[in-house]
């Protein structure tokens, strides 16, 4: 018979990790950050109208985890060499910051600084174009906010017979906030309006702390 103690005993050199994380899929994403005319700007991406996914939305370079990468620190570079053409040796002081977890998805982003924009080649096929917009405009301006809510469907063959109170169970209504940031006509939302809005908290952090 297994003791309870050689169970947990065998347990204690095991690394916790997300559960199930294998059946995710990875992405490395990028945040670049580029001087132009002597201030900080970000740059983003229009994705391509010949794209079957998101076509026309405003992201990061950025895209999923390859076989082939070491990292995701690498993915995010690949990806953004990919993209907007901008070699990796023209990337510096890359960090990485807090990852996201969703149903299907962990996204990795890191930040890091662009040489310049001088040799951007666009890669047609994924982005549209590029452009970039003032860091302070991040720093100064909040984001607005709307709600999203997600109710519950139970299948048509699902055994309420197995829960508590059946088809009277009282299932909790899910939201999430959905950010958008409005600048020159353009609406930077979702994942990439979410990571953005992120990396302004952690420098208004990071600059607390060093006052």
């Amino acid at each position: 018979m297994v003791e309870i103690e050689s169970i947990l005993n065998s347990l204690k050199q095991r690394r916790p990790q997300i559960m199930n994380q294998e059946a995710y899929r990875r992405y490395g994403i990028l945040i670049p950050l580029v001087h132009v005319d002597s201030e900080i700007h970000v740059l983003f991406e229009v994705r391509s109208m010949k794209l079957r996914s998101q076509p026309g939305d405003i992201c990061f370079p950025g895209g999923r985890l390859d076989s082939g990468d070491a990292s995701l620190k690498a993915c995010a570079i690949r990806e953004t060499e990919e993209e907007i053409g901008i070699h990796k040796n023209q990337i510096n002081h890359i960090i990485s910051l807090d990852y996201i977890v969703s149903e299907t998805r962990i996204i990795h982003p890191f930040a890091g600084e662009l040489d310049s924009l001088d040799d951007i080649d666009i890669n047609q096929s994924e982005v549209s174009e590029v452009f970039t917009v003032p860091l302070h405009f991040f720093l100064e301006n909040a984001p607005r906010v709307h709600k999203i809510y997600f109710n519950v469907e139970p299948e048509q063959n699902f055994p309420f017979d197995l829960i508590q109170n059946g088809k009277a169970y009282d299932w909790k209504t899910r939201e999430m906030n959905e950010l958008f940031y409005e600048y020159d006509n353009r609406v930077i939302w979702g994942l990439t309006a979410r990571v953005m809005y992120h990396f302004i908290q952690i420098i208004n952090q990071y600059s607390k702390g060093q006052r």
